[in-house]
C-alpha cells in the first residue's frame, strides 16, 4: 500500500509539471491568454509632396495667403488609435499665392520669421483626446501639442479630422496662431511699428497631412 501511495504521488506531480500554466491578466494589464490579439504600434511617414500647409494673414484693407512645405513628419498609431505625431515645416519654402516677392521677402527676413536663423518650425503632439460620437468627416480628435516657431515653443490645442484606411492616413485641421506669442512682428525701419498695428495678431494654418505606413527596417 505504501508503495502504491508513493507511486500515485509521483504520478500526480509529473502530471502537474507537464500541465501548461495559464495566467489571466487583470483589467489593468495586457491580456496574456493564448490567442489574445494585442494591438501593434505602427508608424506612418508623412508624404511631403501630398501634404500641404496653407497660411493666411489679414490686415486692414487686405490679406495674404500662401504655402509652406513639410520637410518630414510621422503619425504613430496603436491599432486604430492615433497615439503620437511629430512634424517639421520648411520655413525657407514659404511662398505667397500671388507671387508677391516683396511680401515673401518681408516674411522671410528679420521683419517677421527670420528664416535664415530659424529655417524650420515644428509641432509635437503631447495629448490626444478622441471625440466621442464624431460623425464621418467631422473632427474626431482634440489635439494638443508643442508648436515651435522662431525658437519659441508654446502649447496649442485644436480639433482635427483623422482618417485611417489600410496603409494610408490623412489628417486635416485648422489652427489659429497668435503671432505675438512667437515674436513675429513687422520691424521694417521707421514705419515698422505703425505698419505692425494694421496687421491682425493672429494668422491661420490649414493643414492636410497625408501619411503612408512605414516599411519595417
Amino acid at each position: 500500500m505504501q508503495t502504491n501511495r508513493i507511486f500515485a504521488g509521483l504520478l500526480a506531480m509529473a502530471m502537474l509539471a507537464s500541465t501548461p500554466l495559464t495566467i489571466i491578466a487583470g483589467t489593468h494589464g495586457p491580456d496574456k491568454r493564448p490567442g489574445a490579439v494585442v494591438a501593434k504600434t505602427v508608424t506612418y511617414a508623412v508624404d511631403t509632396e501630398q501634404s500641404t500647409i496653407v497660411w493666411n494673414a489679414k490686415k486692414v484693407g487686405g490679406e495674404h495667403t500662401g504655402n509652406i512645405k513639410l520637410s518630414k513628419g510621422e503619425f504613430v498609431f496603436n491599432g486604430n488609435k492615433l497615439t503620437a505625431g511629430t512634424f517639421t515645416a520648411d520655413m525657407t519654402s514659404l511662398s505667397e499665392n500671388k507671387g508677391n516677392e516683396r511680401v515673401v521677402g518681408h516674411l522671410k527676413n528679420d521683419d517677421f520669421f527670420a528664416v535664415d536663423k530659424n529655417p524650420t518650425a515644428t509641432f509635437k503632439v503631447t495629448k490626444l483626446a478622441p471625440i466621442s460620437g464624431a460623425a464621418a468627416g467631422q473632427p474626431n480628435y482634440n489635439v494638443t501639442g508643442d508648436l515651435m516657431i522662431k525658437g519659441t515653443t508654446k502649447p496649442i490645442t485644436f480639433p482635427a479630422t483623422v482618417k485611417l484606411e489600410g496603409d494610408n492616413v490623412e489628417a486635416t485641421a485648422k489652427l489659429t496662431v497668435n503671432r505675438l506669442d512667437y515674436d513675429i512682428k513687422y520691424r521694417a525701419a521707421i514705419i515698422g511699428t505703425a505698419a505692425d498695428k494694421i496687421i491682425e495678431d493672429t494668422f491661420s494654418l490649414d493643414l492636410k497631412l497625408v501619411g503612408k505606413k512605414s516599411k519595417p527596417m
